[in-house]
């Protein structure tokens, strides 16, 4: 089995995260691919957003694709959330398994800063998306996929409604419903 997994804080989740992974699920030919939402990132702000309304935001995201799996693993253990502390939970209960992380170059200039980003390298298969704004500039091993550019991020979006902008199109409507009805973001 071929599993991807794609990380983050989504913080909100996106179109483009829907994007990035049906792309690279399709061409990599995978079996599944698991969204895992971090709970405290170790490299981000997290903007008072708790990781409970990051998890359904990301399940209403995901929930239409059967080939797309939520895991709740990284809130559930706490703390700071280190990729390699996941790979390890998913390698023990997936053993035969061959799994695929998913980022974009962007986090990928960033690796040797990494916890145990040795280790990562020899557990999975690191499948880099090519972003216009971010030259890849690591001389790594990695699988380097080009993906449809989209100029959305989580933080242009959180932008958006804070000015009271309309985010359709951006996000799936019933995270989009999710966000009014909780207010977030304002």
């Amino acid at each position: 089995m071929k599993i991807g997994i794609l990380g983050g804080t989504f913080n909100p989740p996106h179109i483009g995260h829907l994007i990035l992974a049906q792309e690279v699920y399709q061409k990599l030919n995978l079996d599944k691919i698991f969204f895992v939402p971090t709970n405290i990132p170790p490299h981000k702000e997290s903007h008072n957003v708790k990781a409970a309304d990051r998890l359904k935001m990301l399940r209403l995201t995901a929930e239409e694709d059967k080939n797309f799996e939520v895991l709740d693993l990284e809130i559930k253990r706490g703390g700071v959330s280190y990729t390699i502390d996941t790979v390890k939970e998913l390698k023990n209960q997936y053993p035969k398994a061959e799994f695929y992380l998913i980022v974009g170059s962007d986090l990928a200039n960033d690796f040797p800063t990494w916890k145990y980003f040795e280790g990562l390298k020899k557990a999975v298969k690191i499948v880099v998306a090519k972003r216009r704004a971010f030259p890849l500039q690591s001389k790594n091993r990695f699988i380097i996929l080009r993906i449809v550019q989209m100029g959305i991020s989580s933080s242009y979006i959180r932008g958006l409604i804070k000015k009271g902008f309309s985010v359709k199109y951006l996000v799936t409507d019933s995270v989009a419903r999710y966000i009014e009805k909780r207010k977030l973001y304002k």
